[in-house]
């Protein structure tokens, strides 16, 4: 049975649908949780639904602290043994209409910090001598996805560098890996018209959207020990949608 006793894990965009699933599951699980995000309010109303938490507001896109903060997190959790990076962002534009702010600010937030964060938070693992990364993708990293160019090139990068990263360190006892989502319930899916979403689900083999907790369930496995054997993989979690 998997279990997180002891274990400290850092879980970036943790007050997002996705990110609070990722937060109840390891609370389940026993796992030391620092949870982050940008806004307190969304924070301290975490905090309340799973009081066991730390949290810690940092905004990912401030490169320069980074390295202060992932210090900052490793001080809070007397260690570091799993980073989820949840954190994201997405400007959707056509290609032709898409200014280059649009583009830098995406790539820069979720390839360019995802980067940062993982490569400081190795500094801690390999002093441990263990360690698991989990860096959460999407399917248009995949398949691309009309007006996001910006967001699915972010994606699709954050599958390279993992792969890159876990060579480098899979001898080190850390493994690196990816989670990549199809199209799952969460308030922007609930927003859409029923005619865009009916038409959303037929391309799905299964049927259905997917809910945070079939994500959180895959990355919990990835970041336990279960998954030793495993690294520079991506599990696509996506009902059947796109198929590797």
């Amino acid at each position: 049975m998997i279990n997180f006793k002891d274990k400290k894990i850092l879980i970036t965009g943790a007050t997002g649908g996705i990110g609070k699933e990722m937060v109840k599951k390891f609370v389940s699980l026993d796992g030391y949780v620092l949870a982050t995000g940008t806004k307190v309010e969304n924070l301290e109303n975490l905090k309340k639904e799973f009081p066991t938490i730390k949290t810690l507001k940092f905004d990912i896109s401030d490169h320069d602290k980074i390295e202060e903060f992932i210090e900052n997190a490793n001080s809070e959790l007397k260690g570091l043994d799993v980073l989820v990076n949840n954190a994201g962002k997405n400007m959707d534009n056509l290609s032709l209409r898409m200014k280059i702010d649009e583009w830098k600010k995406i790539i820069d937030i979720n390839l360019t910090s995802t980067f940062l964060l993982s490569k400081n938070a190795i500094k801690k693992m390999l002093k441990n001598k263990y360690g698991k990364i989990v860096n959460i993708t999407s399917i248009v990293g995949h398949t691309g996805n009309l007006g996001q160019s910006n967001y699915s090139a972010s994606k699709a990068g954050i599958i390279g560098m993992s792969k890159s990263l876990a060579i480098e360190y899979a001898k080190k006892n850390i493994n690196i890996n990816c989670v990549s989502p199809g199209f799952i319930q969460s308030k922007m899916t609930d927003n859409i018209a029923e005619n865009i979403k009916t038409m959303l689900t037929s391309k799905i083999p299964m049927s259905k959207l997917g809910t945070g907790d079939d994500v959180a369930n895959t990355v919990a496995f990835l970041a336990s020990d279960a998954a030793s054997y495993i690294t520079g993989e991506t599990i696509h979690v996506n009902g059947g949608m796109y198929m590797s």
